[in-house]
């Protein structure tokens, strides 16, 4: 096997951009789908266009190492805002496009952010309703023109089309040539490039400055362990604003020269990934849960002879779902094969990743049962750990050493270890600079240089196992240590099961609120002829509860007696991040939740 050097460039993301644009003008750098058509730009484009949207932005007056926020769903006006920004010396600043107005005005007000660009009209709207907390604020741009037509004739003056910068830019460029090439040969790798707000899950979201050489850190070891070069194709949906989609849709690319695409709406991710069939596929937790629940509807909906081929698939091949292709015997090859071109081939064309040769997982934990289910069906999912503060990835499992469970081992250049608690520490430079304007806080998670993950792990043979969120190990009356996320991990692997929130804090016993998937119950209440019209009705069927406590009872079979779920409620509602109790990339907000269930976790223990 060929020893692949993954030796980076001394140079900043911005400054990579540059340098793709002159060693593969033509190649294509970014495809973008519109009304069904997908378009593709070179690098020569993706670094002439962002380059006069920088110039634009710096003649709307944004100062040297200005802050530029970014609101919108993936596309490739994102990252062109991004590196645009980077490139006249700025800093972006990504908001969740799911995120209500006053998460919105504190984002962008806490990071002193100068400009803003915005997808929409519902965008645009969020900003303005926000306006007297941004004093700061110089102008919104708008990606999509018809955002435009509905604005208040009052901040008509605040509001400027996307293309309009760009044409500016130009103009711009014109009278400022040499501007873009001396901010790129001022650019010092410990330069801001990013800021990343955290998810804020215990509190106000935190500003996490990364810089370019935390990039260029991180960036050979994801590439590294993934197997990833300039032939890999990526189809990006997940958030921007979110460092995992970051280092697959920007860090990687851009320093490798591979391909990154962009569908229509994180609505048509299936659609997308089939016509796409990229070779590389990054997907939360919430993600494989929901396309495990699809494939499981659809054989509920099947006849009998393919479902006793998919059972009998599964029980087939389950057995080696951990051993990488190219370790597996001549027998298991062989029945991978019978299984592969009789119903498998089919279930990875429906899920759009028959290509894909590394799949991956991470952002939180996962249900062992939901990685062992795709490996068996042939998808190579991994899982990878890491943290906004790590600026990604920092370990990941090794595709021909896989223990599912475990998150693998670390990635080049990461070195760590482990406190008298447990705790996973680890250092290197891809260790974030610091949170923004929160020196308390960057000093009581990097001590002596090291990163304090919060996360308590074991270590099994080289490999790394993520127990629980140190914060979050709870401690019941008889004195036994409980870790939720291994109870709650078990119940989700059922699709019934979307959301498992664990009560055993100084409590007897286990208790927990549930959340029902409503697709996939739905389905399985349909073919009964149940009868309901909404979440509420179909919760509140008798038999559906009956469905969730059989649900339990398999999961509590998987778990020590002290871990079992002894009662349960079952939610009206599907948890919302508006009402504060799920952050903008799902996590639960555990005390939000049980403030807002005081009442009924109070009634389980009666």
């Amino acid at each position: 096997m060929a020893v692949v050097d993954y030796t980076l460039p001394e140079l900043t993301l911005p400054q990579m951009l540059r340098e793709q644009a002159r060693a593969r003008p033509g190649r294509i750098a970014v495809r973008q789908k519109d009304f069904g058509i997908w378009n593709p730009i070179s690098w020569e484009t993706y670094y002439r266009r962002a380059s006069h949207f920088g110039l634009g932005l710096r003649a709307l007056g944004l100062p040297a190492a200005g802050h530029v926020g970014v609101i919108s769903e993936n596309r490739l006006e994102w990252v062109l805002a991004q590196l645009g920004t980077g490139l006249v010396g700025g800093v972006t600043v990504g908001v969740y496009s799911t995120s209500p107005t006053p998460e919105v005005a504190y984002v962008l007000g806490h990071a002193d952010v100068d400009i803003v660009v915005c997808e929409d009209q519902e965008q645009t709207d969020k900003v303005l309703a926000a306006l007297d907390r941004l004093p700061r604020l110089k102008k919104v741009v708008v990606v999509e023109k018809k955002g435009l037509r509905n604005t208040p004739e009052e901040h008509k003056d605040k509001v400027i089309a996307f293309a309009e910068v760009e044409a500016l830019g130009v103009e711009y460029g014109a009278l400022h040539r040499g501007l873009v090439d001396e901010t790129l040969a001022a650019q010092r790798l410990e330069d801001i490039g990013l800021m990343i707000y955290t998810s804020g899950s215990t509190g106000k979201p935190k500003g996490a400055m990364i810089s370019y050489a935390n990039i260029r850190a991180v960036t050979p070891g994801i590439a590294e362990r993934l197997g990833l070069d300039a032939d890999t194709t990526h189809l990006s949906y997940l958030p921007l604003c979110h460092v995992a989609e970051q280092m697959l849709t920007t860090f990687v690319p851009i320093y490798l020269g591979s391909q990154v695409n962009f569908g229509e709406s994180i609505r048509t991710v299936q659609e997308d990934l089939r016509e796409v069939a990229p070779n590389m596929f990054l997907g939360v937790p919430r993600i494989w849960e929901k396309l495990h629940a699809a494939i499981n509807i659809k054989m509920q909906e099947t006849g009998a002879l393919r479902r006793w081929l998919f059972e009998r698939a599964l029980a087939a091949c389950g057995p080696f779902a951990e051993k990488a292709a190219s370790r597996r015997s001549t027998g298991e090859r062989l029945t991978y094969a019978f299984h592969y071109w009789l119903i498998l081939r089919a279930l990875q064309n429906f899920i759009g990743l028959r290509e894909v040769k590394v799949a991956l997982t991470g952002a939180a934990s996962i249900p062992p049962a939901i990685v062992r289910f795709f490996r068996t069906l042939g998808v190579p999912l991994v899982e990878v750990y890491g943290l906004t503060e790590s600026t990604g990835m920092i370990t990941g499992q090794h595709p021909e050493r896989v223990s599912i469970g475990t998150v693998g081992e670390p990635i080049l250049g990461v070195e760590h270890r482990l406190s008298d608690q447990g705790e996973l520490l680890v250092r290197g430079e891809m260790v974030f600079t610091g949170y923004y304007k929160s020196p308390e806080a960057t000093a009581a998670t990097i001590i002596d240089g090291w990163l304090h993950t919060g996360d308590v792990v074991r270590e099994e043979g080289g490999q790394l196992r993520i127990v629980d969120r140190l914060k979050d190990i709870m401690i019941t009356a008889g004195g036994k240590n409980l870790t939720p996320s291994e109870i709650e991990n078990t119940m989700k692997s059922s699709p019934y099961i979307k959301e498992c929130i664990v009560v055993a804090e100084g409590r007897k016993y286990v208790a927990a609120l549930i959340q029902i998937d409503y697709e996939s119950v739905g389905k399985w209440a349909e073919a009964r002829r149940l009868p309901f019209t909404h979440f509420r009705s179909l919760v509140d069927e008798p038999q559906v509860r009956e469905l969730i406590a059989s649900a339990i009872e398999q999961g509590n079979a998987q778990l020590a007696q002290v871990s079992h779920i002894r009662k349960f409620h079952l939610l009206t509602k599907e948890l919302d991040h508006d009402d504060g109790e799920v952050t903008a990339t799902m996590k639960v907000r555990r005390s939000s939740i049980y403030k807002a269930y005081d009442k009924e976790i109070e009634a389980l223990y009666r």
